[in-house]
Order: structure tokens, then sequence, then C-alpha cells
């Protein structure tokens, strides 16, 4: 009788052992898939070719040329990106990223490690754009195809905005889509922004994987890739493991193997000017 009690007591608990794994099994979320990309490695110019002010930055615009750009994923400058009064212009038509034409957003065509860049931005009204940066042009392949994966998914962006009036500022979470926030990630504390149509300074520093973000002339956030408080924070945005897979796995080593990239301007489908814009590298 003992030893019959003993095997329906055993066989009891391994029934209960494999239901319960299989339930938690079946609860526990599909692995993401990332799909088969390439990271495309194209010349680069030569910042022996571009001028250094006073201050030991490469003037990497004169306000003359587009000298040393290009558009994402082309070997030209699409027509949408003009220079008008000394500076970078998008020529927007307010249709937002879908828009016709020859656009698309623009890099300097040099891939940046350790650096400090400023310039100065002012938006339209309503308007949105961004500057990227350690930015990776990435191809993958749809329907048989090899195309572009949008810039912003291998990289950080530091927001420009028309926070009065573009409804993105009161969309993500505690303000981190207004302008000089980490797009979606972090916020931009104090928010200093001047209105849309006035001069706003931009300076990003990216040293060693701390990365600060500086607003006219202040401190509105710092934060630090390659840790797993930046892989955290990529779980709780729109770039999560399981919400997009491909920009997970390229953001969270963002930079790639030598933890460099590009900088570039977004088009976003409105009127937005860049100007004086310059590098400094760390050696």
């Amino acid at each position: 009788m003992k030893k019959t009690v003993f095997l329906i007591a055993t066989l009891a608990i391994m029934v209960c052992m494999t239901s319960c794994g299989n339930k938690k099994a079946s609860q526990a979320p599909a692995e993401s898939t990332v799909p088969a990309y390439e990271v495309v490695n194209a010349p680069q110019v030569d910042l022996s070719e571009f001028p250094v002010d006073k201050d030991g930055y490469y003037v990497i615009f004169d306000g003359t040329s587009f000298k040393g750009w290009r558009g994402y994923g082309k070997d030209y400058v699409p027509s949408k990106w003009t220079i008008e009064d000394g500076c970078i212009k998008f020529n927007g038509t307010g249709g937002g990223e879908a828009q016709e034409g020859d656009g698309g957003d623009i890099i300097f065509a040099k891939k940046f490690k350790d650096f400090e860049m400023e310039l100065e931005w002012k938006i339209s009204k309503g308007g949105n754009s961004g500057i990227f940066y350690l930015a990776q042009e990435v191809t993958s392949e749809h329907d048989g195809q090899k195309v572009y994966e949008p810039i912003y998914i291998s990289c950080p962006e530091f927001q420009v905005l028309d926070n009065a009036n573009h409804p993105d500022a009161k969309m993500g979470k505690d303000g981190n889509r207004q302008s000089a926030s980490l797009y979606d990630m972090i916020p931009a504390n104090p928010q200093n922004q001047n209105p849309y149509g006035e001069w706003n300074k931009a300076k990003i520093m990216v040293y060693q994987g701390t990365v600060v973000h500086y607003q006219n002339d202040v401190n509105v956030l710092e934060y630090h890739l390659w840790t797993q408080k930046w892989t955290d924070m990529l779980q709780a945005s729109k770039f999560s493991q399981e919400a997009w897979p491909l920009a997970f796995e390229l953001l969270n080593n963002c930079g790639g193997e030598n933890h460099e990239g590009y900088i570039g301007f977004q088009d976003h489908g409105n009127d937005v000017w860049f100007r004086n814009v310059r590098v400094k590298l760390y050696e």
C-alpha cells in the first residue's frame, strides 16, 4: 500500500512538473528574430581637407558648399537639401517623412568616435527634425531586394522640434521627445528651447561611451552607452527587442565594433536650418 501511495505521489509530482514547465514555457515571450543585415562600409572623406578654427574644431560646413556631405545611402546630396544664407536647409512640404520628391536624411561622410560637435539650428512652426550621431548605413533584404534601413535605428538622436506646436512634444514619456532630448529615452532637463524661427545652440559630446547633450549652452542630459542601463533604456523605448529586434540589436551596440559612426541631419518633412557646424576630435 505504501509503495502504491508513493508511486501515485511520484507520478503526480512528475505530471505537475511537466505541466507547470509547459505552462511556463508557453507564457515566456517568443525569441525575437533579427533579420539578416549588412553594415555598409563606404569611402570616407579626408578630414585634413577641412579647415580648423581658432578653437581647434574642424569646420565641416563652411556655409557655401556641401563638401563632405551626401545623402544617407546615396552618393549625392538630395535636392530638397539646399544652402541658404550660409545654412544647410531642408525644404519640406509639411507632409512628414512620407513626402514625395528627392529627399531623405544626409550625413557627413566621415565616421567619428570620441568627439564634440557644435552647431546652431532653427525649425519652422510645427516642425520636426533630428541630429544623428554614431550612425551606420545598414541594408537588409525586402522582397528579394536590398534596401537601406532607416538611419535612426542604428544611432542615438538629438531631437530637433518645435515644442510648442508639434504633437510629438506631448508624446513619449516625461517630455523625452522634446528638443535636445535623447529621442524617446531621456528628456532634456531643463527644457530651455528658443521658439520656432529662432536659433538654438546644440552641442553633443561623445567620449568613451559617455554622451552629453547641451542646449543653448546648458548641459541638459548625460548617459552612458554600452552599459546595462543603456540596454534597459532601449527595452523601455519604441526600440525594444520585442517591438523592433533589428533596431534593438544595432542600438545596443551603436557605433558597431569600433564604436564610431556618422553625423547626420534628418528629413522629417519640415523646413529646418543648420549652420556653424564644427567637430573637435578627442585624440
